[in-house]
């Protein structure tokens, strides 16, 4: 009996499956794909639309200011480097940006994150879109790791630090059915080596906007950036330390760099803002890192097999440990 009801249960499985495949799949994908038709078509009008943008003072955050800048938004950059924020903003203006506003913050406070959201709606009144881009990287073994708890500041500016602007930003996009902006890293999905926290991190930043997406829309709508091989800060060796230090690492730019080519910061916050104002709900940038999750789907003992080569036989010498070569830019 036990043999016929697994039989059964097994039939009912591939049947479903098959009606899946062949009744809904061929016009959920034509759904897709005329909205997707229309999106590309339809972009929003950003100006007299008040954009917050996280992590302003460089890389990807600060071209995404000239982005926005350049559609006619009005600016609130935030970051801890002030006189960066104060060029970020000069040059937004010039691009065409009508008023910037500086605001000086650590992102993992969560008061801070009050201060800032509340100064962007006293200035003017309104917030449109908001942009969660702070973030920090770490590349280490985990049996190099002294104290766990030197990388709680991963935590906390990668997720805690999107999860607060947030939350104080709600009630003021859902008045303007404004958008979220998320920039997230495949990292969230292909946990290379060395990389256990940060992938930690961008895993909880994902699962939680993605949740927060059922939450609040249609009124409030979320892109996720999944951002691979990028020029930022990152990629010129600046990262959390095992001490829980940021420190920037000549020998690991040179690593990273020389591993993927990397993507430029300017035509990556293109993409991710020119997404947005689609109101496409995942970018993926480059493009070709569509590719790497398929792999992790499909074969996913590949990509296991190349951790573990690349794992054992490409290393420097950092910090007295040694670092993998591949997967660092991400």
């Amino acid at each position: 009996m036990d043999l016929v009801g697994s039989f059964l249960m097994s039939a009912m499985t591939l049947l479903v499956a098959l009606l899946c495949v062949f009744l809904v799949l061929p016009p959920l994908l034509l759904y897709k794909f005329l909205a997707s038709v229309f999106r590309h078509f339809s972009s929003e009008n950003m100006n007299g639309k008040v954009v917050l943008i996280t992590g302003a003072s460089s890389g990807i955050g600060e071209q995404m200011a000239y982005e926005y800048a350049k559609k006619g938004a009005s600016l609130v950059v935030v970051a801890r480097r002030r006189n960066l924020l104060q060029q970020v903003a000069a040059k937004a203006q010039e691009l065409g940006s009508p008023d910037v506003l500086v605001a000086c913050a650590d992102v993992s406070n969560a008061d801070d994150c009050k201060e800032f959201v509340a100064k962007a709606i006293h200035h003017f009144g309104r917030l449109d879109h908001l942009v969660n881009n702070a973030g920090i990287t770490s590349i280490c073994k985990i049996r190099d790791v002294t104290d766990a708890t030197n990388f709680t500041p991963m935590m906390d500016i990668n997720f805690w630090g999107s999860v607060y602007p947030t939350y104080f930003a709600i009630p003021h996009l859902k008045k303007s059915k404004g958008k979220v902006v998320i920039n997230s890293s495949v990292t969230a999905f292909l946990n290379p080596p060395r990389m256990s926290f940060y992938c930690a991190s961008k895993a909880a930043l994902m699962s939680f906007y993605e949740a927060l997406r059922n939450e609040l829309g249609p009124t409030v709508t979320i892109t996720i950036a999944t951002l691979g091989f990028v020029e930022s800060e990152m990629t010129q060796g600046k990262h959390l330390s095992k001490h829980g230090v940021i420190e920037v690492n000549a020998k690991l730019r040179e690593v990273i760099r020389g591993s993927f080519p990397i993507m430029s910061t300017g035509v990556c916050a293109k993409a991710i803002v020119e997404g947005a104002c689609r109101g496409e709900k995942n970018v993926t940038e480059p493009a070709w890192c569509k590719v790497l999750f398929l792999l992790k789907v499909l074969c996913p003992e590949l990509i296991e097999w190349y951790y573990r080569k690349s794992y054992f036989t490409k290393s420097i010498s950092t910090y007295g440990s040694s670092t993998s070569t591949s997967w660092l830019a991400i």
